[in-house]
């Protein structure tokens, strides 16, 4: 059995005191100084791919705010660190990739994670570029929004996949026991202390076919992962995040 501190103690011993230091400062990715690094080709290893998009002049303590960089590199570099050490998976830990809905690269890999939906207005070409992502096999993570934002959302599902439904997901789905068991899904925002709904949208509004999207509304388990090595949240909320994303690739890898 994982004893309770592993998870985060493995992140911990990736990345140093100094390099966790170096790397703090206010939310939201590349405001570190880690600007994106060119993409890496595809070569049948698992790769970490976030999903950019145009926001417009979003401001933030005297800076452009681009929303989709939210936790950038230091989340998926974490994570894909946990999900080397505690699975069959190999994925690639020294580099992650960022695309645009329409660039027809996307489509070699599997799984996309989209920070900050509340913001996400994409264009007519990324809206044919996501329906067919979804429709092509992909599944997108859409993580890290909030009250209000959630009506955004809805009106983007209805340009990219006309009529489908988020539909609230309890703990027996088998998303939730993909590689651990999760027990419970009583879960809040980091920031605003909102009670978490994981939402999937299914082929045909059908929870029994495939998933298209998974949904953590009122959650930002990409926080939780970049802040893991340095004590800011408390250690089981580390771990109960690095547990879903790991059971979120799991589900997604083996169906």
């Amino acid at each position: 059995m994982t004893k309770p501190w592993l998870l985060t103690f493995l992140v911990m011993a990736a990345a140093s005191p100094m390099a966790a230091q170096r790397n703090r400062g206010p939310e939201g990715g590349t405001d570190f100084g880690d600007a994106p690094v060119p993409n890496v080709p595809y070569d049948g290893r698992f790769t970490f791919v976030r999903i950019k998009f145009e926001v417009g002049l979003q401001g933030f303590r005297g800076r452009r705010d681009l929303k989709w960089d939210h936790d950038y590199p230091r989340a998926e570099r974490h994570f894909t660190k946990i999900l080397e050490e505690l699975t069959t998976v190999q994925p690639r830990v020294d580099a992650s990739n960022i695309f645009a809905l329409d660039d027809p690269e996307l489509f070699k890999f599997p799984i996309a994670y989209l920070s900050e939906p509340g913001f996400w207005q994409p264009t007519d070409r990324e809206v044919a570029g996501a329906r067919a992502y979804l429709q092509k096999g992909g599944l997108m993570i859409l993580d890290d929004f909030v009250g209000n934002q959630i009506f955004n959302l809805e009106n983007q599902l209805r340009r990219i996949l006309p009529g489908a439904r988020m539909i609230a997901l309890t703990k027996e789905h088998p998303i939730f026991d993909a590689f651990y068991r999760i027990e419970s899904l009583d879960y809040v925002h980091p920031m605003f202390g909102q009670p978490s709904i994981f939402f999937g949208v299914f082929e045909d509004n059908d929870p029994a076919k495939r998933m298209l999207m998974i949904v953590n509304y009122n959650n930002d388990i990409g926080e939780y992962w970049e802040w893991s090595d340095t004590g800011l949240f408390a250690i089981d909320l580390s771990n109960d995040a690095y547990k879903i994303g790991v059971n979120y690739l799991v589900y997604a890898l083996t169906r």
